[in-house]
């Protein structure tokens, strides 16, 4: 029997639309009457956090961890991640995804196979990244999303990654479909972003999954609701 009190990892696959704080609070009030946070006749409070945040148009693995397994929540950011999604060539938004409507259109006449090709290759290894406005980066004591949503701007500092695997498993113009390997830290939306601008063009992304970190995977996970009807 599960013991949610003494440490559970579990495995979560965030639904479309969910924040992942919503997809936690999801699993906090349904756990909270479980047998395991029972002690001495009394219901205790549920320790709950999980390791790497999606956006709510994001899907995929959430790694959430209870009791006294959330101690080991860093350990499971520090890993890598994979993802697989689709980059719409020739438009850009605000947010580098469907979040906000297209703000610019660009030219995809000249992307031929071969320079997405090169382009992709161009990405691999390590190298500097500059987070998104629209993410949960702190500039000078407040989420750059809730500046950039009261219409404000803010300079970004830019962070080491590392993309160890990139391919190209679609490739039907304006869409590009992909599978990426990267280190803590990367945003697949900087990715769109900079990927539009290698290609002379622009880009955003429209389809986003997580389907691994480390060596778990969300083939083994289970949506918020399904996984409390199982517990």
């Amino acid at each position: 029997m599960r013991n949610f009190y003494q440490g559970e990892i579990l495995l979560i696959n965030k639904p479309l639309g969910w924040t992942s704080f919503q997809a936690v609070n999801k699993l906090k009030h349904g756990l909270k009457k479980h047998d395991s946070l029972l002690i001495d006749g009394k219901h205790v409070h549920l320790k709950i956090g999980h390791a790497g945040t999606l956006d709510p148009l994001a899907t995929g693995l959430l790694i959430v961890c209870t009791g006294k397994k959330t101690k080991e929540i860093q350990s499971f950011q520090d890993l890598k991640k994979e993802y697989t999604g689709t980059f719409f060539i020739g438009a850009t938004t605000p947010c580098y995804d469907l979040e906000k409507p297209i703000d610019h259109t660009f030219p995809t006449e000249h992307i031929t196979e071969q320079l997405i090709a090169d382009t992709v290759k161009s990405f691999l290894g390590k190298q500097e990244q500059v987070p998104p406005l629209f993410s949960a980066v702190m500039v000078n004591g407040k989420r750059a999303y809730d500046i950039a949503r009261d219409g404000g701007t803010a300079e970004l500092k830019s962070r080491p990654i590392e993309i160890m695997e990139f391919e190209i498993t679609r490739s039907e113009l304006p869409e590009l479909d992909f599978r990426i390997v990267c280190s803590k830290g990367t945003y697949i939306r900087s990715i769109a972003r900079d990927l539009g601008l290698a290609l002379n063009s622009g880009a955003h992304l429209t389809k986003l999954c997580r389907t691994k970190i480390g060596d778990f995977d969300v083939k083994d996970a289970l949506e918020p609701i399904a996984f409390l009807q199982s517990v």
